[in-house]
């Protein structure tokens, strides 16, 4: 048993109990200067100018999230009525990692050329990929680091896949148009980045475009719906209305395993 699996199996077990040399504590605290001394460090905007009253409101505010006692250890004015803050202090709360939920990958992640392989024998064609950032996203680092052949962190995105025709659009695609995209390619799959999150944009640009899809197309005819970026919880899947959802960090190795896993299972 791997040290990793062993921690698991402790942790799944509850409570602080010794199993096979380790020990797993059923709840953990913040770590600041020493283990479990409660210490976090948040930082905030105020609509105050940068003075002794404006550091006065910040430490009201520290007081009131749980920080006690609470310092100011940085602020930078932003103009003349804003005030960027950071604050550091101990906090008593505890978490309970055995309580955590997550979106586990559920699917095998597989190399470049298992793709590939899996994509001829499933579909004996080749799988129609198409990206685009809709509304007013202009931000494309995140579609392209997954559909371009450069990629990132060492992987190389879906257009180096020999068996994916992927269609990037770029951005500030309207979701008419990724629809009527999606239809004329006969698309396998849909990926939206979104990268602004003002005022959840990112959630009501997605809502508006699965809703768009679920009326455009028939169920059994619908592309898969894959959403992505930093701000999005991944969980969220039923919500939105969308088959996916992708966090920070993913790779296009996760996505292209991702695809492969679903279609097969259509």
């Amino acid at each position: 048993m791997e040290p990793g699996d062993r921690a698991a199996r402790c942790a799944r077990r509850g409570g602080r109990r010794r199993a096979r040399g380790c020990v797993v504590s059923a709840v953990v605290r913040p770590y600041g200067d020493t283990t479990g001394d409660g210490m976090v460090q948040v930082s905030f905007t105020l609509p105050l100018a940068a003075d002794k009253r404006g550091e006065g409101a910040a430490l009201q505010l520290a007081g009131k999230m749980g920080i006690d006692p609470a310092m100011v250890v940085h602020t930078r004015a932003i103009g003349e009525r804003h005030t960027f803050f950071v604050v550091y202090g101990r906090v008593n709360h505890l978490v309970e990692p055995g309580k955590v939920v997550v979106a586990e990958r559920d699917y095998p992640l597989l190399s470049a050329k298992e793709v590939n392989a899996a994509i001829r024998a499933k579909l004996r064609r080749k799988l129609v990929v198409v990206g685009a950032c809709i509304g007013t996203d202009a931000h494309t680092v995140g579609i392209d680091a997954i559909l371009n052949v450069k990629g990132i962190a060492g992987e190389k995105g879906l257009e180096y896949y020999r068996e994916c025709r992927v269609v990037n659009l770029g951005a500030q695609v309207a979701v008419a148009a990724l629809v009527e995209h999606a239809r004329v390619e006969k698309a396998d799959a849909v990926l939206v980045s979104q990268v602004v999150t003002q005022r959840d944009a990112h959630l009501h640009n997605t809502r508006e475009m699965s809703a768009a899809f679920r009326e455009a197309f028939p169920a059994a005819r619908r592309p898969l719906l894959v959403v992505g970026g930093p701000r999005f919880d991944e969980l969220q899947t039923e919500e939105l209305g969308v088959d996916r959802i992708f966090g920070r960090g993913t790779t296009p190795r996760e996505v292209a395993s991702y695809l492969v896993h679903a279609v097969g299972a259509r």
